[in-house]
């Protein structure tokens, strides 16, 4: 499989490279060409700064941070304006409401990336937003709608679309279904591992819940304290995890713990982990 991501021994943080912040230290990790990647850690752990980074917008403070053979940290400017401009990286936050516009119709936010593009006519356009709502399963006639005239799974299905309209060869998805009930979650997972299929897209799954990306990702990367302490194959992972932390993840996801897992065991888990990391 060829790598659509490379990240070398990377520093990742903010601010100028003299006085700036690593919040991530020495990290090394790969992203294959239609790959599905969950990214697991707690808060703080530098999940949405790896995230970042990967649009250009941390500074890199040592090693490299390579997309579609790209080097980021080369980018100034222009370049790196044209670069997130190009769409070949996609970022889907984790409260769709809040990302778009109460004020503006649901076409206009989708058309907003191909119209900075500048490169399409207005009918070419249109065609390319219903395109895109039809994809992610909505009828073009909710292109009039604003974002409160919409259902939450209709708002992150929207989102979705407008991200998607871009064909972005990476798509990272921040808590993508955190807000949703049961029954909109799995149609949102289902309709992301369509796409998947159909683009040879590759996915960065973001979140703080092991159980939530275990069954739609091929590989999982587990974040503690600013290090990556697992990264594997999903079925490893969950079958065989190295680390203390790993393995709390494991146990506390409903989902995922095995028959007999209780709070002592949980609790034996914290004191290794404690351990592990004095």
């Amino acid at each position: 499989m060829s790598d659509l991501v490379r990240i070398e021994k990377a520093g990742l943080g903010y601010g100028g490279r003299s006085r700036g912040h690593a919040v991530l230290r020495d990290i090394s990790l790969t992203i294959g060409i239609d790959e599905r990647v969950g990214l697991i850690g707690e808060t703080g752990s530098g999940k949405s700064t790896l995230a970042r980074s990967l649009l250009g917008l941390t500074t890199v403070f040592s090693g490299s941070v390579r997309v579609d053979g790209t080097d980021l940290a080369s980018l100034r400017g222009r370049t790196l304006r044209a670069f997130r401009r190009s769409g070949v990286v996609q970022y889907v936050y984790q409260d769709p409401l809040r990302s778009l516009d109460p004020d503006v119709e649901v076409s206009a936010s989708i058309a907003e990336g191909l119209l900075i593009r500048a490169e399409l006519s207005t009918d070419e356009v249109r065609q390319a937003v219903d395109d895109a709502i039809r994809l992610v399963g909505l009828d073009p006639s909710l292109r009039k709608r604003f974002p409160g005239e919409l259902s939450g799974g209709q708002r992150q299905r929207i989102v979705l679309a407008r991200a998607l309209v871009l064909s972005p060869q990476l798509l990272i998805l921040d808590e993508p279904v955190s807000a949703l009930d049961a029954s909109s979650r799995v149609q949102i997972l289902d309709l992301l591992r369509l796409v998947a299929d159909e683009r040879r897209m590759s996915q960065l799954f973001i979140s703080h819940d092991l159980g939530s990306v275990a069954g739609v990702t091929d590989r999982l990367i587990v974040l503690y304290r600013g290090e990556i302490v697992e990264d594997g194959p999903t079925a490893q992972v969950l079958e065989e995890p190295r680390h203390p932390y790993t393995k709390l993840l494991i146990e506390s996801a409903p989902t995922l713990a095995k028959p007999g897992a209780d709070r002592e065991r949980r609790r034996e888990l914290r004191v290794a982990l404690e351990s592990f990391t004095s």
